[in-house]
């Protein structure tokens, strides 16, 4: 793969350099309004604010080595300070999974700090019935509280926080055939009205584009005011120099099933290791490294602007809880940031540059 980061960095400048020279995104977006949703209109995503561009986001997990989401120490607030202190030299917005806990914390002290960044926020969704084949239901009468409280705390951020909170995504890859946590349609649905219902900024939940190409999704996407994507090319046997060609064409390929929902890529990323253990070591089928995290980065941050193409890439910082037992698991090597904060390749040499001025013709 080395031999062809010369000539692929080549190929990129040339097709895609005219984007932020342009001051100005292309008008081929694929954020022009939808139509409805319910009784009302689709709510814009704000990826433009006070004339400039802010659609280049990243994804955040905010737990340190030693931390994880569930049991033992959680982040400090000065923890998620210098964490929110180094997106907002890089990123306009951040993408948070969960409302309880640190989305509250980043809220609240983003304010305080006044950090020009926004924040999607999550409500995490576990499934409230297990259902499996030649086997009764299974009732999960902690899933339905856990639900209902991150639900709630959504609501509650997004009102408390309405200068800071961009979107709520409601739910993280519950509708996929090969999630771990899938959820009933029914009671997602449910979470969503009530959600947009209670609060003013745009509201979605966010998976796979295998879902998202499906006709399963229509149901769902009815539901939200823009289709929160996940497009990964590293995880879909692509090779480097074919990754962005496959990642517009998947995109296009959602556009066409949901012609009438904006879209927002709310995951998209390349990895720097893999394993050699489970999916990884066949559905991946590069060795990845930080130079080809840096291409991909790069492409992708010059293509979401040429098309006002608002995307959470991810993600900020590696998350070493993550995964299997092998520290050579991918899923604790996507961060452009590693767990120490120290910067991978792609940010020793990326700008501090989050919002780009857009000229109006």
């Amino acid at each position: 793969m080395r031999l062809m980061a010369a000539p692929l960095l080549l190929a990129l400048t040339l097709a895609l350099s005219g984007a932020i020279a342009s001051g100005k995104p292309s008008s081929d977006s694929l954020q022009q309004p939808g139509t409805r949703v319910g009784d009302t209109p689709r709510r814009p995503f704000a990826s433009v604010q006070d004339g400039k561009w802010i659609g280049a986001g990243v994804s955040y997990g905010p737990h340190r080595d030693g931390q994880t989401p569930n049991t033992g120490p959680q982040p400090t607030d000065e923890q998620i300070l210098e964490d929110l202190r180094i997106m907002s030299r890089h990123w306009g917005m951040i993408r948070m999974y969960a409302s309880r806990g640190s989305a509250e914390q980043a809220c609240r002290l983003i304010r305080q700090e006044k950090l020009p960044l926004k924040v999607m926020v999550g409500a995490w969704i576990a499934p409230e019935v297990i259902k499996k084949e030649n086997t009764p239901d299974q009732p999960m009468p902690e899933a339905v509280i856990a639900n209902k409280a991150e639900v709630e705390a959504s609501i509650r951020l997004a009102n408390e926080y309405p200068e800071i909170v961009i979107a709520v995504g409601v739910g993280n890859e519950t509708q996929v055939e090969w999630s771990a946590h899938r959820s009933d349609p029914k009671e997602l649905i449910g979470y969503l009205r009530q959600v947009r219902s209670a609060i003013k900024a745009p509201v979605t939940t966010c998976d796979d584009f295998a879902f998202w190409k499906s006709p399963a999704s229509k149901a769902i996407a009815n539901e939200c005011d823009f289709i929160g994507l996940h497009v990964y090319a590293l995880w879909n046997k692509q090779v480097l120099v074919d990754a962005m060609d496959w990642s517009r064409q998947t995109i296009a390929d959602v556009k066409a099933t949901h012609p009438d929902v904006p879209i927002v890529l709310t995951e998209i990323g390349w990895a720097t290791k893999k394993g050699t253990e489970g999916y990884q070591a066949i559905g991946v089928v590069v060795v990845p490294d930080e130079r080809e995290q840096e291409l991909f980065y790069r492409a992708l941050r010059d293509y979401s602007f040429q098309v006002d193409l608002p995307y959470f890439y991810f993600q900020a910082f590696d998350e070493k809880w993550k995964g299997g037992g092998s520290p050579d698991e991918i899923e604790k090597h996507w961060g452009v940031f590693n767990s120490d904060r120290t910067p991978k390749r792609v940010m020793m040499s990326e700008p501090a540059q989050t919002r780009v001025p857009i000229v109006k013709p």
